[in-house]
C-alpha cells in the first residue's frame, strides 16, 4: 500500500502542493467565520429532567443569569457629593444601549398606598438629583427605613452598597454583550476616578464576558508560544534552519486547517476549542521529528536522498498512521460524552490529528525532495552521546537490575493508589480562575457582603389559578425562606413573601416596624390593594408570578459552592421543601443557574470517567489489530494505564480537584502515551523475525532503535504541553502540568518497564498469535535496514 503511496507522492509533487494550497486557502476562508462562544456552556443533555425544569423556569420568568452587579464600600454614601455620584452612575448606566434596568439605593422604588384608588402604587424614592445635604438626609431616612432593600442594595454593617444592572436578554448571548459590559465598566471607572472608591464587579454576564476575553487572548498566546517552543526544540535537536522552517510550514498549515474545521462545522470557540491549535502544533512537531529522524537515519545508511525519502514513507507510513489513530481515539472518546462542548472538542481534534498525519506524511517528504541532501552535521544528532549514554544505562538496568525497576514501579503504583483516595471533586463556576484574579476577588466581596451572586431559584406550582395569592401559600414561602437562610451561603431572597412584607409596611404608612407578613385581620385589606396581573398592567408582581398567578418563584443569590457543598445544601433543603409544601397541592422545583451548573458538572465528571474507559477499550482494539495477542495487549496497555493512576495521585496530593478541565487529561494522555508502546512493540516483533525468535536480542535491538524516537517525542510532548502552564485559567494550567507529568511518567514505563516485562515474561508473551501475521502489519521492515544497522553498530 505505502509502496504505491510513495510513487503517487513523488510523481505528483506539483499537483499535491497545489491541492494542499487550495485546501489551505479554503480553510483560511472558513477560519474567518470562527466566532467566540458567548453562550453559557450547557453541560446537561437536552432530555435531562433538571435541564428541562430550568428551561421551563426561564420560559416562564425569564433569564436568571442576566444581572451584573457593581459594589462599593463607602461609609460616606449619604454625603451630598457621594450620593449624587452614585445617583449619576446609576442613571448613566441606564442610558447605555442594552440595559433593561438599574436598581440601587438611588433608583429604589417604594410602595405607596393610594386610598383613592384602593391599590398600591410603585413610585421612585429619589425623584430628582438632590441639591442639598438636607435633601440627602431626608432620603437617607426613607431609604434605610425600607427594610425590603436591606441586605439586597446595602449592608448596614459593612457600609457596602450594590447596584444591580439587568441586561437585555437580546444582548446576553452574543458579541454585543462584550460591548455593553465594557461600556458599563468604563462608566463605573469614571465614578472610581471621581470618588477614589474601589469598585467591585460580578454577576454571570460579567464573569462570562471576562472569561471569554481571556480565552480569546490565550488563543493567540498559546499559538505563538507553541510555535516558539516547537522551533526551539527542532533547532535544538537538528541544528538546521531548513528543518525548522520546513516543519513550521507543516505546523502553520495545520493551525489554519484546525481553525478552518471549527468554522466549517459552524462551532464557536470555547475554553476547550481554544486550545486545539496549540494541541495540533504539539502533535505536528511530534510527527515531523519522527519523519526527520527516520529520513536522516536512512540517508546515513546509503547517502541517496530520494531513496531515503521513499523508505520513510514506505516503512513508517503505516506505523505513523497507527500512532496518530491511537492519539485520535483518545480524543474521539469525548464524542460519546453527552456534552456539546466536549463532543465538539472530540470531533475537531480527532479529525485534525488524522488530517495532520496526511499532511505531514505527504508534504514534508516533498519539501525535503526539493532541498539539498542533509550534511554530516545535520545527522550528528543520531549519535547524540548524552542520549546514547542514557539509553545504554537503561539497557544495562533492563538486563541486570529488573528487580529494582519493578520495585520502583511498584512503589509508584502504591503511591498512586494512596493518592487516589485523596482526590476530591469541584464544580464551581469560577473553578478555573486563580484566587488572585480580580474576578475571584470581586466575587468574594459580594459573597461576604451580600451572600453571593449565583442564581438559586425555587419554582412553585400551586396547581390552581390565583393560588399564589392565597395567604397560606405566602406563609409557606416565608417558612421555606427562613429555613434556607439558616445556611450562610444564601443572600436575602426576592419573593412574593418579601413583597407582601413591603406592602404591609406601605399600608401602615411606611413604618419600618411593620415590615412583616400580615396577620389574619390585615391580609384581606392588604391583598385587595394588589393589582390583578390579568389586568395587563406591568407591575412589580410580574417578576414573581406568571399571568395565571398559579406559579411563583423564590429567588436567592448564593455563594459559588462546589458539587460537595451544593449536594449538602440540597440534601438539607429538599426535605424542608417536602415538609412545608404538600405534594398533592404543590409542585416545587429547585433550579437556577448555580444548581444546573453543579448538576451538570457531576454529570460530566461521571461521563468523562466513562470516556477514559472507552478510550482504553478503543485503543486496546487497535492494538489487537496490530499484535493479535491478548497477552501482549495487556502488557502493552499496562505501562500506559499505570501513569494515569500516578497522575490521579498527583491530583489527590496536590489538591487539584476532579472537574471537567482536569478529567479530560486521562483520555488525552492515554491516546498520546500509547504511541511509544506501538513504536516499540512494532519494532520488537520485526526484530523477532530477523533474529529468529531471540527474545532478549530482539527486545534490546528494538529499544536501541526505537528508544531515541521514544525519548525525543516524549521530550517534545512534555515541553509542548508545558506552554499551557502560563494560562490564567487554573483548569488549562492543570491540563498542561498533568499531561506533561503523565507523558513523562509514561516515557519511563514504556522505555524501561515495558522491555523489562518482555524479557521477564519471555515465552509467555511471545505466542504464535504474536509472531504470526497480524490483521494490520504496522512496520514494513527490511533485513538490511535499521535493525541490521543497529546490530552492526552493537
Amino acid at each position: 500500500m505505502f509502496s504505491h503511496l510513495v510513487r503517487i507522492i513523488f510523481r505528483n509533487r506539483p499537483g499535491i502542493l497545489a491541492g494542499i494550497l487550495l485546501i489551505t486557502a479554503f480553510m483560511a476562508w472558513q477560519a474567518t467565520d470562527v466566532k467566540l462562544s458567548y453562550d453559557f456552556v450547557r453541560m446537561l443533555p437536552g432530555n435531562d429532567r433538571g435541564y428541562l425544569e430550568y428551561e421551563k423556569f426561564k420560559k416562564m420568568f425569564g433569564e436568571d443569569g442576566n444581572v451584573l452587579v457593581i459594589g462599593v464600600v463607602n461609609p460616606e454614601m449619604f454625603q451630598l457629593n457621594e450620593f449624587n455620584a452614585w445617583y449619576d452612575l446609576g442613571n448613566d448606566i441606564k442610558q447605555i444601549d442594552g440595559i433593561q434596568e438599574v436598581v440601587s439605593i438611588t433608583r429604589a422604588v417604594r410602595v405607596v398606598k393610594s386610598d383613592s384608588l384602593k391599590q398600591f402604587e410603585y413610585l421612585p424614592v429619589v425623584t430628582k438629583k438632590p441639591a442639598s445635604q438636607a435633601e440627602v438626609d431626608t432620603l437617607k431616612k426613607q431609604i434605610l427605613g425600607l427594610k425590603f432593600y436591606e441586605g439586597l442594595m446595602y449592608n448596614a454593617e459593612s457600609d457596602a452598597y450594590l447596584m444591580a444592572v439587568t441586561l437585555d436578554k437580546k444582548k446576553l448571548n452574543d458579541k454585543s454583550r462584550t460591548v455593553v459590559v465594557n461600556k458599563i465598566h468604563q462608566t463605573a471607572e469614571q465614578y472610581r476616578h471621581q470618588t477614589g472608591h474601589e469598585i467591585h464587579y460580578s454577576g454571570m454576564p460579567y464573569i462570562r464576558t471576562l472569561m471569554m476575553e481571556k480565552i480569546k487572548k490565550e488563543l493567540y498566546l498559546f499559538i505563538i508560544l507553541s510555535i516558539a517552543v516547537a522551533a526551539f526544540i527542532l533547532f535544538l535537536f537538528f541544528r538546521s534552519l531548513k528543518i525548522v522552517l520546513s516543519s513550521l510550514v507543516v505546523v502553520a498549515i495545520s493551525i489554519v486547517w484546525a481553525l478552518g474545521l471549527i468554522g466549517l462545522f459552524n462551532f464557536k470557540i470555547t475554553i476547550l476549542l481554544g486550545v486545539i491549535p496549540s494541541l495540533i502544533v504539539i502533535i505536528a512537531i511530534e510527527n515531523c521529528i519522527y519523519i526527520v529522524n527516520k529520513y536522516h537515519w536512512e540517508f546515513r545508511l546509503h547517502g541517496n536522498k530520494m531513496k531515503a525519502l521513499s523508505r520513510v514513507v514506505q516503512r513508517i507510513g503505516f506505523a505513523s498512521l497507527m500512532v496518530n489513530t491511537a492519539t485520535a481515539m483518545g480524543f474521539a472518546a469525548f464524542i460519546l460524552v453527552s456534552n456539546q462542548m466536549l463532543r465538539q472538542f472530540g470531533i475537531i481534534t480527532s479529525i485534525c490529528i488524522m488530517l495532520e498525519y496526511l499532511l505531514t506524511i505527504s508534504l514534508l517528504p516533498i519539501i525535503f525532495s526539493y532541498q539539498k541532501p542533509p550534511d554530516k552535521k545535520h545527522v550528528k544528532h543520531l549519535d547524540n552521546k548524552i542520549l546514547s549514554k542514557i539509553l545504554n544505562q537503561i539497557i544495562h538496568l533492563i538486563q541486570y537490575k529488573r528487580a529494582w525497576i519493578y520495585g520502583v514501579a511498584g512503589v509508584l503504583v502504591l503511591i498512586g493508589i494512596a493518592g487516589i483516595t485523596q482526590m476530591r471533586t469541584s464544580g464551581k463556576v469560577v473553578d478555573d480562575i486563580k484566587t488572585s484574579d480580580p474576578i475571584y476577588v470581586d466575587l468574594k466581596f459580594f459573597e461576604k457582603n451580600f451572600g453571593g451572586v449565583m442564581p438559586f431559584e425555587i419554582s412553585i406550582d400551586t396547581k390552581k389559578k390565583r393560588g399564589v395569592m392565597k395567604m397560606q401559600t405566602i406563609e409557606k414561602i416565608e417558612e421555606l425562606q427562613q429555613e434556607i437562610l439558616k445556611h450562610k451561603e444564601f443572600s436575602k431572597p426576592l419573593s412574593l413573601s418579601e413583597l407582601m412584607k413591603f406592602a404591609k409596611q406601605a399600608y401602615f404608612n411606611g413604618k419600618p416596624e411593620y415590615y412583616s407578613l400580615p396577620n389574619s385581620q390585615e391580609r384581606n385589606f392588604i391583598l385587595s390593594y394588589f393589582p390583578r396581573k390579568s389586568e395587563g398592567k406591568t407591575t412589580v408582581l410580574n417578576s414573581f408570578i406568571d399571568s395565571t398567578q398559579q406559579f411563583t418563584r423564590v429567588s436567592f443569590q448564593m455563594a459559588d459552592v462546589g458539587t460537595n457543598d451544593m449536594k449538602r445544601l440540597l440534601d438539607s433543603i429538599k426535605p424542608k421543601v417536602d415538609a412545608i409544601f404538600d405534594k398533592e397541592d404543590y409542585t416545587v422545583n429547585i433550579t437556577g443557574n448555580s444548581v444546573v451548573y453543579v448538576r451538570g458538572t457531576e454529570f460530566l465528571i461521571k461521563h468523562l470517567f466513562m470516556s477514559v474507559a472507552i478510550a482504553i477499550v478503543m485503543i486496546s482494539l487497535l492494538m489487537a489489530l496490530m499484535f493479535s495477542s491478548l497477552r501482549m495487549i495487556i502488557v502493552s496497555m499496562l505501562p500506559n494505564i499505570i501513569p494515569l493512576i500516578i497522575t490521579a495521585a498527583i491530583m489527590g496530593f496536590a489538591g487539584i480537584p476532579i472537574k471537567p478541565s482536569t478529567i479530560i487529561v486521562f483520555s488525552i494522555a492515554l491516546g498520546i502515551s500509547v504511541d511509544n508502546a506501538i513504536q516499540y512493540l512494532s519494532r520488537y516483533r520485526h526484530e523477532l523475525r530477523v533474529t529468529g525468535g531471540n527474545i532478549k536480542l530482539s527486545a534490546l535491538n528494538a529499544l536501541r532503535e526505537a528508544g531515541f524516537s521514544m525519548i525525543y517525542t516524549s521530550i517534545v510532548l512534555v515541553l509542548g504541553f508545558s506552554v499551557f502552564i502560563v494560562s490564567e485559567f487554573g483548569g488549562t494550567q492543570a491540563l498542561g502540568i498533568l499531561i506533561s507529568a503523565t507523558l513523562f511518567i509514561a516515557m519511563f514505563f514504556n522505555v524501561v518497564v515495558l522491555p523489562s516485562l518482555l524479557l521477564s515474561l519471555d515465552k509467555f508473551l511471545v505466542t504464535k498469535a504474536f509472531e504470526g501475521e497480524p490483521i494490520i502489519e504496522v512496520y514494513d521492515g527490511d533485513d538490511e535496514g535499521n535493525g541490521h544497522y543497529n546490530r552492526e553498530k552493537k
